[in-house]
């Protein structure tokens, strides 16, 4: 397992990239001239690289070693951050989160395929909740020391962090990440193609909508709770602490449950009922939502565990295309979700709206998940559920 927490290095970078724009926004819109929800699309547009990268990407190069793979991926990552801290302007600074994006969809992916193939199967919810953990976090310990450091400089000092800790997990990885056997090589088409399997389908589905809800939301946490309960942009910082520490707390429990239990499908139910209650009591609490954002973050984070594990358990051939095409589905759900909820804020949508079409969206997610499973029964004779066609976990 120690091989593995030089893969959850790279995570926790990508964690922190991935969700500190979150807290940034008012500081960029006003430094760059422009309103918050454009801003915003700097989050659109590196989720939206960041999902469609994986299986593209991936595909082409599936010769290359993985542990090459991953360590050029995370070289691009660091790049495009980089470029967002120079960045003079909103159109550069998309660019920037493009190429940042990009890097970070085909190392997550990668990295979470390595991280299960290096633990062995008796070990792989651990495995994945430490790459999950590590991303988590980043979030955690991560954007609020950002957000901080931005508060007292700039959000360009932030940037500059982020890409000094890219730097030094590629260094990290570049000598002490050991070759990862690889899979089987799959051309680009079959692994759009797996999206028709039907084994597939219904888990990246409900995984997509799962992002949409909870991460499109997060990227507008500021304003929606400016609008719930009047917290101003200098205070989101403790709510900030509150969602990322429930990550950790989901990835961290995740992963043993999940190896315990093997009851992947009944774990997903009850998380996804869970993040719909937490989601859409946010504008009640207002100013009060500490609890539901620990278990809103310990909910989202704690998701993908058990549902990488339903897919890794499919044929040789098509566990790890899986595993990418969920990878994107999450991104590109984060991408959507941030997208529409920053159109809608631009077409007068009050913020504190924002939590009850995502809690809808979530409920959309577990109502598919329930459709599209069937029950069967365990070794112990005990009910477990598994998606049609697809074998226990």
């Amino acid at each position: 397992m120690r091989k593995v927490w030089l893969l959850m290095v790279g995570a926790f970078t990508l964690g922190l990239d991935a969700y500190v724009m979150a807290g940034l926004l008012p500081v960029v819109a006003k430094d760059l001239g422009t309103t918050v929800s454009l801003a915003g699309q700097m989050v659109t547009v590196f989720t939206l690289a960041y999902a469609v990268s994986a299986p593209l990407v991936a595909g082409l190069l599936s010769g290359v070693r993985p542990r090459v793979l991953i360590v050029a991926a995370l070289a691009v990552f660091t790049l495009g951050n980089g470029l967002t801290a120079l960045a003079p302007g909103l159109a550069v600074l998309l660019v920037a989160r493009a190429v940042a994006g990009v890097g970070a969809g085909v190392y997550s992916a990668l990295a979470t395929a390595a991280a299960a193939s290096l633990a062995g199967e008796e070990r792989r919810g651990r495995a994945l909740a430490l790459v999950m953990g590590g991303m988590s976090s980043g979030t955690v310990l991560g954007v609020p020391l950002g957000v901080l450091l931005a508060d007292h400089t700039s959000w360009r000092a932030t940037m500059w962090l982020v890409t000094g800790l890219g730097a030094v997990a590629l260094v990290g990885l570049a000598v002490g990440l050991p070759e990862v056997p690889a899979g089987p090589a799959v051309p680009v088409r079959a692994r759009l193609g797996a999206l028709a399997d039907r084994q597939v389908l219904p888990v990246v589905s409900v995984s997509f909508l799962g992002a949409v809800a909870s991460l499109g939301l997060y990227t507008y946490l500021a304003p929606v709770l400016a609008s719930s309960g009047g917290v101003g942009e200098s205070e989101v910082t403790p709510y900030l602490w509150a969602w990322g520490i429930g990550g950790v707390l989901g990835s961290v429990i995740a992963g043993p449950l999940v190896d315990r239990t093997g009851r992947v499908v009944a774990l997903v139910t009850g998380i996804v009922s869970t993040l719909v209650v937490a989601i859409g009591v946010l504008p009640v609490l207002g100013a009060a939502a500490f609890p539901a954002l620990v278990v809103w973050g310990a909910a989202g984070w704690a998701f993908q565990v058990p549902q990488q594990h339903r897919l890794l358990a499919l044929r040789a051939e098509r566990g790890t295309v899986a595993l990418a095409l969920n990878n994107s589905a999450l991104y590109l759900g984060s991408a959507v979700g941030s997208g529409v909820a920053g159109l809608a804020l631009a077409a007068g949508l009050a913020p504190r709206a924002l939590p009850w079409a995502a809690a809808a969206v979530a409920g959309a997610g577990l109502v598919l998940h329930l459709v599209t499973v069937r029950p069967r029964r365990t070794p112990g004779g005990l009910p477990e559920t598994a998606a049609a066609g697809t074998p226990r976990a």
